[in-house]
């Protein structure tokens, strides 16, 4: 049973206990309260989303989004590490999830020949991004993702790529022509003012 204090608090708030909890054997709790527990998980969300908008900002492919896109964005992505010669991903592999380079350096390598070793066809430092092509075309990861050096990555799941990076669509499969030639033949920078050139073309 809750002390007191506490089930008085909850009682003048309208809350109701969803469980109930018993001792087993002589226990000892820390508690906090409500307005305690709010601070740390807001202080906590408020530092989440700068640190992820901070980072956000310098990636070029979301150049265009204004800074609460940005931000929605930065809410839902989360940090996933790699040590070195990890996998990432694999050839061939199912597709669930985007990832931006925060931190480190990785390469692409890709089975080019039947029986014949993988061999590296792109690289990839921080700002850079991968894993579009099976979330836009809903096929198998077309290569390997190796980690070159300790990585630090932000990922963003299916549904969340699809729901937040719907603006930025058209310059993603502008940029997919790298996925399936031995290096990236459209630059992002290229696919940007591809974009840019269309939407004045439209207006004019």
């Amino acid at each position: 049973r809750p002390p007191r204090s506490t089930q008085s608090r909850s009682s003048a708030a309208s809350d109701v206990y969803k469980r109930q909890i018993q001792a087993e054997t002589d226990s000892l709790l820390y508690a906090l309260d409500r307005g305690c527990f709010n601070n740390i998980v807001k202080e906590a969300a408020v530092k989440k989303r700068q640190r992820y908008e901070d980072f956000l900002q310098k990636v070029e492919i979301l150049a265009s989004m204004d800074p609460y896109e940005r931000s929605k964005i930065g809410d839902a992505v989360k940090t996933v590490k790699f040590n070195k010669g990890d996998y990432v991903v694999k050839q061939g592999e199912s597709g669930n999830t985007f990832y931006f380079i925060e931190e480190g350096e990785a390469i692409a390598t890709k089975t080019l020949q039947p029986g014949q070793a993988p061999e590296e066809v792109y690289a990839y430092k921080a700002g850079d991004y991968f894993g579009e092509l099976a979330l836009l075309r809903n096929v198998p990861r077309q290569a390997n993702i190796v980690a070159k050096t300790d990585l630090t990555l932000v990922s963003l799941d299916r549904d969340s790529f699809t729901r937040l990076l719907g603006p930025l669509d058209e310059i993603l499969k502008l940029s997919l022509i790298h996925i399936s030639e031995p290096t990236r033949l459209l630059s992002i920078s290229y696919a940007v003012f591809c974009l840019k050139k269309k939407k004045r073309l439209t207006l004019s």
